[in-house]
């Protein structure tokens, strides 16, 4: 492996602009040496923008994974394609960060699991959201034990009006599904994280088409196309765990709701319990009193100034990156995705049949 690891990116559409490069392009350890998209001038774009003096750019990503010379790629795509690119990418010796959500069902994320084994490369997925202050803070609150048993959590991912109008959002054939797959697998992922707890019993699940078919309809990016919204626009699970933990996960671009919440968890423990509703809260009983502690995440003390900080996007691009160098783990597993793309096919599953779905 080069002193820099070369990278290519596969799909220059939103993600990768808003999250991947900027975050990639500040981290002296890598080099955009690829871009590649359907649309070359995407590509292009993104060249000018992020890339090398020699960086190449591709329409076909398979001509791309023939440069042996490429060390990782980020796999940016629609969900329907995560799998098919990941796998060639991995066998063709690429370590894979794939965006979330792992891929569109749970029998693609898991041939990506096997593949990524039998490989020996590594795989991530980008579930930010993990990287965030207050999820990290959280997360040793947890191993610390602070929190005691966590038999009880909500993953929260609501929009009250924020219907995603541009690329495939809209589409259940190139997504596989509408809030609960595009936002609600980040709640959930952060949720399982956080409780350090993979092994589902049960799901039951409803998914609704209630605002969907509304015109000229109030949005944070102007009015949807009725006639384009395939998906559903809010969909709820009840996840019952082997060892009995119960989680509820909510998830909307649109609800008639004054609470909305995206990408948070509250967790209720023998302990203790935590939320993210107004910064990260820590509550329990002590002495025989009720507490709650508000915890202070900012390094500042100082007027006009609060402290150093890094976005999650770019903790995150640091983390897998140094896990690459030094041959470690990578903060998300390709394991634990897959178990968040079955949760979420099963609260599909039991949305359409009405009944409850089991796992082996």
């Amino acid at each position: 492996m080069s002193q820099k690891l070369k990278i290519a990116i596969i799909g220059c559409g939103g993600i990768a602009n808003g999250k991947h490069l900027p975050s990639l392009s500040r981290l002296e350890q890598v080099e955009l040496v690829a871009f590649c998209d359907i649309i070359s001038d995407r590509a292009e774009e993104a060249k000018a923008k992020y890339g090398s003096t020699e960086a190449k750019v591709y329409e076909d990503y398979k001509t791309l994974l023939q440069d042996a010379s490429i060390d990782v790629v980020h796999v940016c795509t629609p969900n329907d394609s995560h799998a098919e690119i990941t796998i060639a990418a991995l066998e063709a010796g690429k370590h894979v960060m794939c965006e979330k959500p792992m891929a569109k069902t749970a029998a693609d994320a898991r041939r990506m699991v096997e593949a990524a084994k039998r490989t020996g490369k590594k795989l991530t997925i980008g579930y930010n959201n993990r990287f965030r202050a207050d999820s990290l803070y959280l997360k040793r609150i947890c191993e610390e034990g602070e929190l005691g048993d966590i038999y009880y959590a909500k993953a929260h991912a609501v929009r009250r009006r924020a219907v995603p109008t541009w690329g495939v959002f809209l589409d259940e054939e190139k997504q596989g599904g509408g809030p609960l797959i595009d936002i609600g697998t980040h709640a959930l992922d952060l949720t399982l994280w956080l409780m350090n707890n993979y092994e589902p019993k049960a799901v039951l699940g409803t998914a609704f088409h209630k605002l969907s078919g509304k015109e000229n309809a109030a949005n944070a990016w102007g009015p949807w196309d009725p006639k384009k919204f395939t998906v559903e626009d809010s969909a709820f699970g009840m996840i019952v765990m082997k060892n009995g933990a119960t989680i509820m996960l909510e998830s909307s671009w649109a609800l008639n709701t004054l609470d909305a919440k995206e990408a948070k968890s509250t967790l209720c423990g023998t302990e203790g319990g935590a939320d993210m509703e107004d910064g990260l809260r820590l509550n329990g009983e002590k002495l025989s009193r009720l507490y709650m502690n508000k915890i202070q995440l900012g390094s500042g003390g100082v007027d006009f100034y609060d402290g150093q900080s890094e976005s999650a996007p770019d903790t995150e691009m640091r983390l897998w990156i140094d896990a690459i160098l030094h041959d470690k783990q990578p903060v998300v597993t390709p394991e634990q995705a897959c178990v968040v793309s079955e949760i979420l096919e099963a609260i599909y599953e039991s949305a359409k049949t009405g009944k409850a779905v089991y796992f082996d």
